[in-house]
Formats: C-alpha cells, sequence, structure tokens
C-alpha cells in the first residue's frame, strides 16, 4: 500500500534511456565478462528507468556477486539522460573505496566524480556545493554528509544507497528530496532470507545477484577451539613468508570484565609482543578518528601492514585482494550472515584463501551454526539456516526492539502463505489503494495494527 501510494502521490520520475553510448563504451571497458544474473538485474533496472513510475528496487547481491557493477550502469544510464547520480554509502570507508572505483572507471569517459564526507575540507566543499548547483558535477559519492549539508542538486535523477539497512527511513527520504521523485535504486551485501524480505520490503521490487563471477575460489573454511590456535597462527605465519596479509577480527575494542572475549585492542598487544613481534600488525575499530581508520586501511591496502586487527568495521568496504587469512575470534558470538561478510573479505584475488572460525564455547548449537559455515559459501542459503536456527528477531538484532512475533505463522516455514498473502494484498491495492470500498477489512487492519503498536501479540 506505501508502495501504490508513492507511486499515485509522486510526481512523474524521468523516463531515462535504456541505452545509450556510455553504457556501451562502460561494457567495453570492462576486464571481464558480466554474469547472466548480472545481466538480468541490469535489464530490469533499466525497463524500470524507462518508465515515469519512480524505480524503488532493491540489488541483494553476494559478497563479489557484482553489484557496484550494476550500479554504475544505471548511473551511467541517468547521466546519458542528463541527470546527476548520488551515491551514498554508510561508512567514510565504504564510501572511500566507492569513490576509488568509479574514478577509474568514469574518469576514462571524462565523466567528473566528488566525494564528499565529514572529513571534506571546508573550500573543497564549497566547489563541490557550486559544480552540483550548475550540473557541471555529474555524480557525487558520499556518507550522510548528502543529507546533512546544504547539498542542492542541478537536476538529480538517480539516488544510488549502498548497505541501505544502516540507514534510517528519513535518511534514505531526505536524499530523495534532494530531487524531483528521482529513481532509487538500493544495495546490500547481507541476503536476507526470501520471507524476511517479503515482510520488510514489501514497498520494493527485489533483485537477487544470486550468481558469482567466474574463477572466484571457494574459500577454505575451518572451525578451531582454542587448543588448535598454534596452527592458526603457523598458517599466518606462512601466509605472511609468501607476501600475504591477514585480518584478526574480534567481537569488542576492549577487554569486558562481564564478557570472556578476547578484544581487539588485548588481541594487538598480545600478537604485536608476544606472537609476531617481527611483523607490523595494525589495529582498526570504531572508536578510531576517520583520519585514524583511513591510515589504518591505507597501509593495509598498500602491503605495509601485515596483520590487521580489527572489529566488525572491516565487515564492508575494504578490499584488499593480497588478504588471504581471515581469523575470527569469539566466532560463536556473531551471526552467521556477519560471518559470511567478514570471510567475504578474503578469497578476493588469485591466492588460495582461508577462514578460521575461533570458537570458546562447547555448546552443541554454537558448533552446529558454524559447520554451515564450512560446508557453504551460499549467502542465501546461510541466511535461511541462520534465520531457521537463530530466528528472525536475532537475525534481524530486533529482539529487543519489536519486531512482531506471529501467532499463527512461521517465517520460517510458512514461505507459501506469505507469498500468497503479498500476492492478495498487490491485487487488492491494484483495485483500490484507497481501500475504501472495503471498510470493513480496514477497520479490522487499524485494530491489530494498534494491538501491535501498543506492545500486543500480533495475531
Amino acid at each position: 500500500m506505501q508502495r501504490r501510494q508513492v507511486s499515485k502521490t509522486n510526481e512523474k520520475s524521468a523516463a531515462l534511456l535504456p541505452q545509450g553510448e556510455l553504457i556501451e563504451q562502460f561494457y567495453k571497458m570492462l576486464p571481464f565478462e558480466l554474469t547472466k544474473a548480472q545481466k538480468r538485474v541490469i535489464g530490469e533496472i533499466l525497463t524500470d528507468l524507462n518508465s515515469e513510475e519512480p524505480m524503488n528496487r532493491l540489488i541483494q547481491g553476494d559478497v563479489g556477486a557484482g553489484k557496484t557493477v550494476v550500479a554504475v550502469v544505471a548511473m551511467l544510464a541517468a547521466i546519458q539522460a542528463g541527470y546527476q547520480t548520488a551515491l551514498m554509502a554508510p561508512t567514510e570507508v565504504l564510501a572511500e573505496q566507492h569513490y576509488q572505483k568509479l574514478v577509474g572507471w568514469l574518469n576514462l569517459m571524462h565523466l567528473p566524480v566528488e566525494l564528499l564526507t565529514g572529513s571534506t575540507k571546508t573550500a573543497k566543499r564549497r566547489q563541490i556545493h557550486a559544480q552540483l548547483q550548475t550540473g557541471e558535477l555529474p555524480v557525487l559519492v558520499g556518507t550522510h554528509a548528502l543529507i546533512q549539508d546544504p547539498v542542492n542538486f542541478h537536476k538529480l535523477g538517480l539516488v544510488v544507497i549502498d548497505e541501505q539497512h544502516r540507514f534510517g527511513v528519513h535518511q534514505r527520504a531526505k536524499l530523495q528530496q534532494k530531487g524531483e521523485s528521482p529513481h532509487v535504486l538500493t544495495m546490500t551485501a547481507t541476503p536476507i532470507p526470501r520471507t524476511l524480505s517479503l515482510t520488510l520490503h514489501g514497498d520494493l521490487d527485489v533483485s537477487q545477484l544470486d550468481e558469482l563471477p567466474p574463477g572466484r575460489q571457494p574459500i577454505q573454511t575451518t572451525m578451531l577451539s582454542g587448543r588448535k590456535r598454534q596452527e592458526a597462527y603457523d598458517l599466518i605465519s606462512r601466509e605472511v613468508a609468501q607476501g600475504r596479509q591477514v585480518y584478526v577480527v574480534l567481537p569488542l575494542v576492549e577487554e569486558s570484565e562481564k564478557l570472556d572475549v578476547r578484544s581487539a585492542v588485548e588481541e594487538h598487544q598480545k600478537l604485536q609482543t608476544k606472537i609476531f613481534p617481527e611483523l607490523a600488525i595494525a589495529l582498526l575499530h570504531g572508536r578510531m578518528s576517520s583520519q585514524e581508520k583511513e591510515a589504518a586501511i591505507a597501509k593495509f591496502r598498500e602491503g605495509e601492514t601485515n596483520i590487521l586487527v580489527s572489529t566488525t568495521v572491516v565487515e564492508v568496504g575494504v578490499d584488499v585482494p593480497n588478504a588471504t587469512v581471515m581469523l575470527i575470534e569469539n566466532a560463536e558470538r556473531f551471526g552467521l550472515s556477519q560471518l559470511h561478510q567478514l570471510r567475504g573479505r578474503v578469497g578476493r584475488g588469485a591466492h588460495k584463501s582461508y577462514c578460521l572460525l575461533m570458537s570458546g564455547s562447547s555448546s552443541p548449537e554454537a558448533k552446529q551454526r558454524l559447520q554451515v559455515l564450512e560446508q557453504s559459501q551460499d549467502g542465501f542459503f546461510i541466511a535461511e539456516m541462520d534465520m531457521e536456527l537463530r530466528g528472525p528477531g536475532q537475525v534481524l538484532g530486533t529482539r529487543q526492539s519489536g519486531l512482531p512475533d506471529f501467532a499463527l505463522a512461521s517465517l520460517v516455514e510458512d514461505r507459501e502463505v506469505l507469498e500468497l498473502a503479498r500476492e492478495a494484498a498487490q491485487k487488492v491495492i491494484q483495485k483500490d489503494y484507497t481501500l475504501e470500498r472495503w471498510p470493513a477489512m480496514v477497520a479490522e487492519w487499524n485494530r491489530r495494527y494498534q494491538k501491535m503498536m501498543g506492545g500486543s501479540i500480533l495475531t
């Protein structure tokens, strides 16, 4: 219903050309062939862009499935039609990485790209604002600064939002309001089980990039207990000796008295002084300033650092093809989808890669969960198993914040019922999106909604 209201009440969006010189030029530049999944999703996007109804599409793609390439094609379609585009990412690290990729491609096509974050200097910020207003800047990449700044586009036609679940609804809406009903393309590398997708993203068209580019090697994933820690250190030594690099990821920044988990600060100190004193080991966590984070990642990216000890700041956006080992401490404390995201930081180059899951738990449930990672590289399968083993509330991190429980339906077991319910709802909305011809249904819907908002179970 929300989606129908948007399409009815919003002004018409620009119908953008489905093909053009820029897109063809981009295809010729790529050193690889697009996968069938990429071609299919690009086709869906270009069909949307050729419509006057605003596109509102979510791309779900596994780690390394090539979402950025798909997004660039959409951006080029908008630029070809004379419009500007904006790409918003949740962190400066990820925004910087998108910026570097886009510059590498678009500058060869004589298309300027700029980056706007909280770290952008005042003089540069003013220059970007001016070029946006005149229309001479076609592509702007940034963080929340895109909505917090007095950013005014001359003619915004397409908004791309990466890792969209990290932004609030109002934040996404504020960026859309920078243009007149721009098309919206959102992306996530966190596969969401189809049943959850139906309930959470009912107002979006969802495209799945469910195929990895050829040549990507599977990552050897092994679960280890504390007694086998030396095996992990031996592997790290062998890989570093061959010129490779290593991530060590921990759930906490500093030691906690309540939780017996290894902290990033403590582990960094231990590895540097006792285990690998001869190696260059850097520390990365969310409490560091933007400049400190960027400096740590830049050194790792450029090969100056052998090992990067980090919290989950590296979950998205850090792309170092030379890194071949991901050691995750207290792996039982992470969700399966999050572990899969972390694992995706390695295996991005030509060398065989390894993911080591160090577990401090002896519970059968923890072992069962981690065995899923050992047996599968498929993010969509892993997301389904995560929901089956932990339940939707924990998978989404909403156990404490009111994801409704369904007394008669299960998000895990009742997929067919949910799909039928969604189809029925779509048919009703198509006939009358105001629902005026069904007053009894509206009254019942309002009654149940009020019960849910009052904290009662939604049945």
